[in-house]
């Protein structure tokens, strides 16, 4: 710093010296002229202007020139430094300004080059020796690390074990070759590293129920993932991948879910005959009936379609676990089917005392939507605002075309609210808010299905919501011109749900 303050305080002096002197001289010689009379006043200012402006001129750049030669001279011992050129080592003794700061900046450069270079010896040393590394090796955890490209450079013992493979027919592979990876939604590593390429140079994430499929008859593993990202790095270990198998836990969990389903399965034959029943009572006795017995005959109805509503999440919950659920992709009339919807579901909130109420947007564009499976979005957000509603008596639906050129629908219910801290886990499977699930019935099915149909539909699903004010949900789809080619192909109209993601020559989340 002492060094900085001397070279400042000599530039100063050196420009007020040079300026003081040259403007000095210069205002002589004008004088001089003036009393002499050699020129006319005007020719005379015009002039010294000229020559005083020039001066200063020159002597600003002589003076910047010299002012510059220190960090020209670091630069250029920088650049030798770096790029080995035969660049010629710059003379320091040689600089009329800045000479001693410029002399402690090349030895500390100098010196820290040294411990870089030191540094990175070491660590491609220990990249070298990692697979000697007792710790790597021996890690019960199955580890793999790539290079920048991806490309696999090493991993242990477990790893290998864990893939089927031994580790001499891995290294060397893409990362995408080894691990077939399917994740629960569009935030897959892939997408994620392609994301902290462009924005970190260190970062980290971690995925839960990640599936690896393997082919030769190698069972299906199940597992978290942890994945850390270090940019540049000098040994080559850019990323690095450590698996937590779970596959034992996660096949548990799906197994229940299978065995709920065929024993909800069996209901489906008796409450068709139920609904059957109470739609013929409606028709043949409703006129002659009493006010009271109208009451419960619309409540047996509500229910018997609340049941229904619930029969068909765990069966398609099912599917999607199982890799079953299909979807047909078709041109739809948005408006139809969303008053359909509202026309069906209508009787529970009436039995409830809730007005639905709705503005459609004239002239939408047709959807490419699958009928049945949207319906089941419409009706389960619309059954969770009427559950959720409290003392409010109105549930307003409004579907119109947004700025991305979607078709977005908002549903908005005045009850109970949700805590600012739930909201990102309530399209997780089986979840569901512990401040009032006690006193609210349900499953934690409806919106992970809601969220699984919208995302193989192309849209997005969201909510927003406030405690004591009321809670909306949008959801977002295509407009059928905006489906790919692909989705409207008549020989791809069916696109397949798999546990991870929609597959039909294209995925949805794609690894």
């Amino acid at each position: 710093m002492d060094d900085l303050k001397k070279l400042n305080h000599r530039i100063w002096i050196n420009n007020l010296l040079f300026i003081s002197f040259s403007n000095f001289i210069i205002f002589g010689l004008f004088f001089y002229a003036f009393l002499n009379k050699i020129l006319p006043i005007n020719d005379l200012l015009i002039i010294f202007i000229i020559i005083l402006t020039s001066t200063n001129i020159l002597i600003s750049i002589l003076q910047i020139n010299n002012t510059l030669k220190p960090l020209k001279t670091l630069w250029q011992i920088i650049i030798r430094l770096n790029s080995n050129t035969t660049i010629p080592m710059p003379q320091i003794d040689d600089l009329k300004y800045g000479k001693d700061i410029v002399l402690n900046l090349n030895n500390q450069i100098v010196q820290l080059s040294n411990v870089t270079s030191q540094i990175n010896n070491d660590l491609i040393l220990k990249q070298s020796n990692l697979n000697n590394n007792l710790i790597a090796k021996n890690l019960p955890l199955p580890l793999i690390i790539t290079d920048n490209n991806e490309i696999i450079t090493y991993v242990n013992k477990a790893f290998a074990q864990y893939i089927g493979l031994p580790a001499k027919d891995i290294i060397g592979k893409s990362l995408y070759t080894i691990l077939n990876m399917s994740f629960t939604s569009e935030d897959t590593f892939d997408n994620w590293l392609k994301t902290v390429k462009l924005n970190s140079a260190v970062a980290s994430k971690n995925w839960e129920r990640v599936r690896l499929i393997i082919e030769d008859n190698h069972p299906t593993r199940q597992f978290d993932l942890a994945a850390f990202y270090n940019q540049d790095n000098p040994a080559n270990i850019e990323t690095i991948l450590v698996l937590f198998d779970h596959t034992k836990q996660y096949s548990q969990d799906d197994q229940a879910i299978s065995f709920v389903a065929l024993s909800v399965h069996e209901l489906r034959t008796p409450l068709t005959l139920l609904r059957g029943y109470i739609e013929v009572l409606e028709e043949e006795l409703k006129q002659t009936l009493n006010p009271q017995l109208k009451n419960f005959l619309n409540k047996m109805d509500a229910t018997a379609q609340q049941l229904t509503a619930f029969v068909n999440n765990i069966l398609n919950v099912a599917r999607i676990d199982d890799d079953q659920l299909e979807l047909k992709l078709q041109a739809e009339n948005w408006p139809d089917i969303l008053k359909n919807a509202i026309n069906d579901i209508r009787l529970r909130a009436k039995v409830r005392g809730i007005t639905i109420q709705y503005e459609i947007e004239e002239n939408l564009p047709t959807v490419g939507v699958d009928r049945i499976s949207i319906y089941e979005v419409i009706s389960n957000i619309i059954d969770n605002a009427i559950k959720y509603s409290g003392r409010s008596n109105v549930i307003n639906i409004h579907s119109y075309i947004n700025k991305q050129n979607l078709i977005e629908t908002s549903i908005q219910d005045f009850g109970l609210g949700i805590n600012n801290n739930i909201l990102p886990n309530l399209f997780t499977k089986f979840y569901r808010d512990h401040h009032n699930r006690a006193q609210i019935g349900g499953t934690g099915l409806g919106l992970y299905l809601c969220k699984a149909i919208i995302s193989a539909h192309g849209g997005n699903i969201w909510v927003t919501s406030k405690i004591n004010q009321g809670t909306t949900f949008y959801f977002t789809l295509l407009p059928y011109d905006g489906l790919t080619k692909e989705m409207k192909d008549n020989n791809l109209e069916q696109i397949t749900k798999t546990a991870h993601g929609w597959i039909k020559n294209h995925s949805l989340y794609r690894r």
